[in-house]
């Protein structure tokens, strides 16, 4: 959830509100009068990056990936391979004796 900076219209007190995306800012209470009279106003942008984050960690992970799979498909048999011809041993069903 975002972290919106309000004021409020009748008391001039400033706070900071955590809030989904869906609340009015007309319906927030300012804590200090307790009047719905608040206004939301403009702020800075912050993001926190936390752990070995690095540019396009996500496009090599992604890659690294598609690599591991492409390895694995070609060591199966090719689809359109031919079947081995049925011979009495593998034609028969066994028997669960």
């Amino acid at each position: 959830m975002p972290l919106y900076e309000y004021v409020c219209e009748s008391c001039d007190h400033h706070f900071e509100a955590m809030q989904a995306l869906s609340v009015k800012p007309e319906d927030t209470t300012c804590p200090k009068c307790q009047t719905a009279k608040s206004r939301r106003i403009m702020s800075s942008f912050a993001s926190k990056i936390v752990g070995t984050h690095k540019t396009g960690f996500a496009e090599q992970k992604a890659y690294g990936m598609l690599g591991e799979r492409m390895d694995k498909f070609a060591k199966l048999p090719p689809i359109m391979g031919q079947r081995a011809a049925p011979t009495e041993a593998n034609s028969q069903p066994s028997s669960g004796e």
